[in-house]
């Protein structure tokens, strides 16, 4: 039974965990000039993150996504990565990252219990690619996407953010990638944070475009899946691949959110684009603790806002997504 509810009647099986929030890559919609550390504080142990997640599967939680920045940097990624999927309670753990390791570790990951796995991809030419990333990897991601099908991974997604005049012509070369090829391609809106004003001006564009491309081209809506995150995805007959639209501007975005978020020091998000996190850390250092950790997430789910405010231009208090693991 999820115990996990907030005011507005949104129950909560989905947790976003960062481990980190180190990223190697230079995107420049979130980190143009590479990462730069703040701070001495260590991010979460392994130990600590078994606690955490122990606590909230008590409570109902049965699907973790381990993010970063870019979370594959941690040398203890795997070992982090089995303790969560043996906890009991946990059905799915999945991950999200930039694949620059992919190729050789794909089947470590497998066997360390990840099954879901989203790969970013904000573009399908090499130079356009590096441009965004900062590194010119497109062939050792897409190698690393090839690495993650053969090691049976069950899920397959890319990610890629939309960018107005830099990528949103690519949508036909993205169609054709899939129409052979079962994956699943998220388009996803360039959301505004604290450090990235400028950009999202110039080159966001609204998820309902693609969507009414899409739909144009005879492409139909799929039924949302339990456990699914904020994608509308749809199908098409003659292509073995999907495509899902995330449009955090979108009316009603935030009615069907599942989620909760756990930055790398051990701070409970209520939202991504939330005025700061709560820290839990002090209640992740022994078993003990479990008790005081559940009453803890329940209490602060009461403060859980019905919706962000990016409409408003408001994105709280994350600098960047890699802060916070998007």
């Amino acid at each position: 039974m999820n115990t996990l509810i907030d005011p507005h009647g949104r129950s909560f099986s989905y947790l976003r965990l960062s481990i980190t929030d180190v990223c190697n890559y230079r995107c420049q919609y979130c980190l143009p000039d590479g990462y730069q550390k703040t701070g001495a504080q260590e991010f979460l142990t392994s130990d600590e993150i078994a606690n955490l997640v122990g606590g909230m599967a008590e409570l109902g939680l049965w699907k973790v996504r381990l993010t970063g920045g870019e979370p594959t940097v941690r040398k203890d990624f795997a070992e982090i990565a089995a303790r969560v999927s043996t906890t009991p309670g946990i059905r799915r753990v999945a991950t999200t990252t930039n694949g620059y390791r992919l190729a050789e570790n794909a089947r470590l990951w497998r066997e360390a219990g990840i099954s879901a796995i989203n790969v970013s991809v904000d573009s399908l030419d090499p130079q356009r690619f590096a441009e965004i990333t900062g590194h010119d990897h497109l062939h050792k991601v897409l190698d690393g996407i090839s690495a993650a099908r053969a090691a049976g991974f069950e899920a397959i997604k890319v990610n890629t953010v939309l960018l107005r005049d830099v990528n949103d012509h690519e949508l036909p070369a993205f169609l054709e990638w899939i129409r052979h090829d079962d994956l699943s391609i998220r388009f996803i809106e360039l959301m505004e944070t604290g450090s990235n004003k400028d950009y999202f001006a110039r080159h966001h564009i609204s998820g309902q475009e693609i969507k009414d491309r899409l739909i144009a081209m005879g492409w139909t809506l799929r039924e949302r899946e339990a456990g699914a995150g904020p994608a509308q995805e749809f199908q098409h007959p003659d292509y073995r691949g999907r495509i899902g639209i995330i449009a955090p501007y979108s009316k009603d975005f935030c009615d069907t959110c599942n989620r909760l978020r756990v930055n790398a020091h051990g701070k409970l998000h209520l939202c991504l684009f939330g005025n700061g996190g709560h820290s839990l850390r002090h209640l992740l250092q022994d078993r003990g603790q479990r008790l005081e950790l559940q009453n803890t997430i329940a209490g602060l789910l009461v403060q859980k806002a019905p919706t962000h405010l990016l409409h408003f231009h408001q994105s709280g208090s994350t600098p960047h997504l890699a802060s916070l693991g998007g």
